[in-house]
């Protein structure tokens, strides 16, 4: 028997909460976006250039201050040490310093002969160029907008439209409220943030679809059922589906999250926002667009004659 958190009896009017949902996702959006060039992001070293060293104590615990001691006189500007991980993992930035890719070599050099090898073992030395953190903040922000527009004709092509528009507006809704996500938590930004966002991006369309592919074959069996109606049937019909592949999604992501370490963790905390906002979008956004874009039993296009697969 397959498993059930949801009766099948299940019976909530969605579409009459979502007349309260959109106009408080419209605010959610507006308030993510000033918050974006008003407070802006926690850039990372990817996006911001500079140096990042992964070095790991010999003894069991890390002295923090005594590192920040040792490279405050070496004025390297904003140096950040933190703990992550085991007790004697430490975690050093060094912001991008004038003079280029030579300047950044000389500053891992510097910390180096600072802390020595005799009580630290390098693990890890990362440096990233100002025109290489440009470059990798352009390349990320196309990768979000080609992914967008992909979605939209797969959509268009998969299903009609207004489906296509539901999509691009629930996709849109959760980038922006995931980057008003990290613009309130200041977690740090970089390119596993990006990975993140497209992860999201995917797990919220294929909610999404899976709740389309529903509405479209009870519109060819209900052609006289208001659309609303219908639509509130179809998301109950997937809700037990859509809250089990959360449930489970989450379980993963919580484990990541409190044991995986500070170097994922801001990607494992967008990912935990991102399932609910990714639930929540293919319900209370992508749906009632359909009802606002006047969608009606006679604009589906009939199934192929050798028929086509539903999502169960």
């Amino acid at each position: 028997m397959p498993i059930r958190l949801i009766p099948d009896d299940t019976n909530i009017a969605f579409m009459k909460y979502a007349r309260w949902a959109l106009p408080a996702s419209l605010v959610a959006m507006v308030a993510s976006i000033l918050l974006f060039f008003a407070v802006g992001l926690n850039l990372g070293i990817d996006f911001k250039g500079g140096t990042l060293i992964e070095v790991q104590s010999k003894a069991d615990v890390a002295d923090l201050a005594e590192i920040r001691s040792r490279l405050a006189p070496l004025g390297l500007g904003d140096v950040e040490v933190q703990g992550f991980g085991t007790p004697n993992d430490v975690l050093i930035r060094i912001v991008a310093q004038p003079g280029g890719d030579e300047a950044q070599q000389e500053a891992v050099r510097k910390v180096q002969d600072v802390i020595g090898l005799d009580e630290y073992t390098y693990r890890r030395v990362e440096v990233v160029g100002p025109r290489v953190s440009s470059e990798l903040a352009q390349t990320g922000t196309i990768a979000v907008l080609v992914t967008l527009v992909g979605v939209l004709f797969y959509i268009w092509f998969r299903f009609e439209w207004q489906f296509a528009v539901g999509a691009i507006a629930s996709l849109l809704h959760d980038v922006i409220l995931t980057i008003g996500f990290f613009a309130v938590t200041q977690l740090e930004f970089n390119l596993s943030s990006i990975a993140a966002i497209l992860t999201i991006v995917g797990y919220s369309l294929n909610d999404t679809v899976v709740v389309f592919d529903r509405v479209r074959e009870n519109l060819r069996k209900y052609k006289q059922m208001v659309i609303g109606n219908l639509i509130d049937m179809s998301i109950n019909q997937m809700l037990s589906r859509t809250l089990l592949t959360s449930v489970t999604t989450l379980i993963a992501l919580f484990a990541l999250f409190f044991f995986g370490g500070a170097v994922i963790r801001s990607f494992t905390a967008a990912m935990i926002w991102g399932v609910f906002i990714g639930t929540y979008s293919s319900i209370f956004i992508a749906a009632p667009v359909l009802i606002r874009l006047n969608l009606r039993p006679d604009s589906v296009a009939k199934p192929a004659a050798s028929g086509e697969s539903t999502a169960g």
